[in-house]
């Protein structure tokens, strides 16, 4: 399990085509992919489980806790990035909701663009 940064300080500032925002890459795939949003409420969990393929789950609001097969639970809160190969189990859970996109891809390699989290 690694745990990566999206959030606005790790952005690139964008000004082409009179452009003003902030963009934090994430991927670029050549294979197939399949992208979801996840809600989990109050007390919500995905259940432990092995990723079938690499699977990047992004925090985009709330908070919450993420373990792998070989790690204790560590907290994971809006703008982190949590990655698992293939075959690596893991779990995911929150006490107050959380809301992630979940990318599902053999092509993934986040570290192409992101930053661990220190």
């Amino acid at each position: 399990m690694i745990i990566y940064r999206f959030d606005k300080e790790v952005g690139k500032q964008v000004t082409h085509f009179d452009s003003n925002f902030i963009m934090s890459k994430i991927s670029r795939l050549d294979q197939p992919v399949q992208i979801g949003c996840m809600y989990l409420e109050e007390g919500g969990l995905i259940g432990f489980h092995q990723a079938t393929v690499p699977q990047l789950l992004l925090i985009i609001e709330g908070e919450g806790w993420v373990r792998s097969d070989i790690e204790e639970k560590v907290k994971v809160q809006k703008g982190d990035a949590v990655f698992w190969e293939k075959g690596e189990g893991h779990e995911t859970g929150t006490h107050e909701g959380l809301v992630a996109i979940a990318i599902e891809s053999e092509a993934l390699n986040p570290s192409e663009f992101m930053v661990e989290r220190g």
